[in-house]
């Protein structure tokens, strides 16, 4: 059986990023058009539908990390800011993304919140793992698992 692990991560975010959008299983929120994904950034995100892809590398993520909290995954998405001429320095990443879009990937019943933090709940892990499986019969190497 093929799981999350055996396949590349950038194809499996893509394939379940269109499959969030396409069956409304998220949605982005109203302010997601105007807001910066971290204060290390100097604009907002280009593609229309980085709400989802963001969401589908919090899901892949914590299948991998899981357990984990939002303060683990700030630092996951965050990056250096460009100070002038003074040195970069590392800044997290936006808690509010995270925590909205964790919320609403708890709503589709995908993660499940613990006093360790946040795991894939097996519906989630069922999910990531037939999105793996379709995936893996496109790649030659990985349909023989």
């Amino acid at each position: 059986m093929t799981t999350a692990y055996d396949v590349p991560a950038d194809s499996l975010i893509t394939v379940v990023s269109k499959d969030l959008e396409e069956n409304d299983k998220i949605n982005a929120p109203d302010w997601a058009q105007f807001v910066k994904t971290g204060v290390h950034k100097e604009r907002r995100p280009e593609n229309p539908n980085w709400w989802f892809v963001r969401a589908a590398t919090l899901l892949r993520r914590i299948y991998v990390d899981g357990p984990v909290g939002i303060s683990r995954l700030q630092t996951k998405y965050g990056g250096n800011k460009d100070r002038g001429t003074n040195p970069e320095k590392f800044q997290k990443g936006s808690g509010s993304i995270i925590r909205t879009a964790l919320q609403q990937l708890e709503d589709a019943g995908y993660v499940e919140k613990t006093e360790k933090g946040r795991i894939v709940t097996p519906a989630g892990q069922s999910y990531l793992d037939n999105k793996a499986s379709e995936i893996s019969k496109d790649i030659p190497e990985l349909s023989k698992y």
